[in-house]
């Protein structure tokens, strides 16, 4: 007896369309472009090449200053269900999350993460009396600045009745970051063939997934609560906190490892890796261990290795282009900060294009349109 094919489940079909979502930001980018302009009135300007990437950079004379703004996504709505089905609350975790996704674009460029801001708007201030769980958001936010050494200036904590549904809460983070000095600027300008591809490991979704997991929830039988591997349940795997990378990034420079391009794998999955405009080839030979609730989404959506890459991170949270020469050392500094890494791959001459060799994957250019 054959055990039945899941009905495939698409992201779309979850309610993200990237194709409805990336013309507006690329509209979006053309009209922020055309405010540049006033930077001068205070004697800056911008680093234009930052334009389309994960953070944007101002050059202020001796350094450079780097910002972000992300919002966290609906991984609040499994926090929230975990909560009533367990009686813990996982809102530690949830902050850390919330400050990962400022964070983790805030260094691709170089930066060194300064301050971070807290946006939380509840759809009422009952949300704020629950004091278990909202003591765990302001242990985890302290605890994730921590860890990334970045002071956390203040925020707002708005209750929006009537937009944030009741009960609820829309967290986001801003990160602001500095250049300092300026040769850590990586926007890809040293990009180029025969660089290698230095992948670092993710906990689980991260962040970014989280309307395709939360509908497959809807289709197990105990939900939340399916055991996808022994003693390891669906829900518990969904929430474990997004990895923070400024710890490795931090060391790489202290280390004397020049990175030349960094890309946060978080929407559209691996096709992060083509998000720099060169036409360049991205040759990966060497796939990181899929964790397992990972695993488990792909499988259960009916997902071929092309949808799953190209839309979860498969574990690699985030690449490193760095040059060959320094690649063993680069994997040994992360590895040393406690983040699984592996030499995974070469930048290659030739059209722009992503070729995940083991599992017969492949990207072209056109598959990832953020500018």
């Amino acid at each position: 007896m054959t055990t039945p094919r899941p009905t495939p489940l698409s992201y779309e079909q979850a309610g993200v369309q990237y194709d409805l979502i990336d013309p507006l930001k690329v509209a979006a980018q053309r009209a922020a472009a055309a405010t540049a302009p006033h930077l001068a009135g205070h004697g800056f300007s911008e680093v234009a090449a930052s334009r389309g990437e994960s953070a944007y950079v101002v050059d202020v004379g001796p350094f450079y200053i780097a910002s972000i703004v992300e919002c966290l996504g609906t991984k609040t709505l499994v926090a929230d269900e975990m909560q009533r089905l367990t009686g813990r609350s996982y809102f530690a975790g949830i902050a850390q999350d919330t400050i990962a996704m400022a964070v983790n674009d805030l260094i691709t460029v170089g930066a060194t993460p300064l301050v971070v801001q807290a946006y939380w708007a509840a759809g009422g201030s009952e949300w704020f009396a629950d004091a278990q769980r909202s003591q765990a958001l302001v242990e985890g936010w302290k605890a994730a600045c921590d860890t990334c050494k970045v002071a956390w200036g203040g925020g707002e904590t708005p209750a929006l009745a009537g937009i944030v549904e009741d009960g609820r809460i829309d967290l986001a983070a801003s990160c602001t970051g500095l250049v300092n000095p300026k040769q850590r600027l990586s926007l890809g300008e040293a990009l180029a063939p025969g660089d290698a591809i230095v992948l670092l490991a993710s906990s689980g979704i991260h962040a970014n997934g989280l309307s395709l997991a939360r509908k497959l929830a809807e289709r197990l039988p105990q939900g939340y609560l399916t055991e996808i591997e022994p003693g390891l349940g669906y829900g518990e795997a969904l929430l474990a906190p997004t990895t923070l990378y400024s710890p490795v990034t931090e060391a790489l420079w202290a280390a004397g490892i020049v990175v030349h391009y960094a890309a946060n794998i978080t929407g559209h999955g691996w096709r992060k890796l083509l998000r720099h405009p060169k036409a360049l080839s991205y040759r990966v030979h060497t796939v990181p261990p899929v964790p397992p609730v990972l695993r488990f989404i792909a499988e259960q959506a009916g997902h071929d290795a092309a949808e799953a890459y190209g839309t979860l991170n498969m574990g690699a949270g985030f690449a490193l282009f760095v040059a060959a020469e320094d690649a063993a050392r680069t994997v040994e500094v992360a590895r040393t900060c406690g983040i699984g890494a592996w030499d995974a791959g070469r930048v290659e001459a030739g059209p722009k294009a992503l070729h995940i060799e083991p599992l017969g994957v492949h990207f072209s250019g056109e598959s990832l349109q953020l500018r």
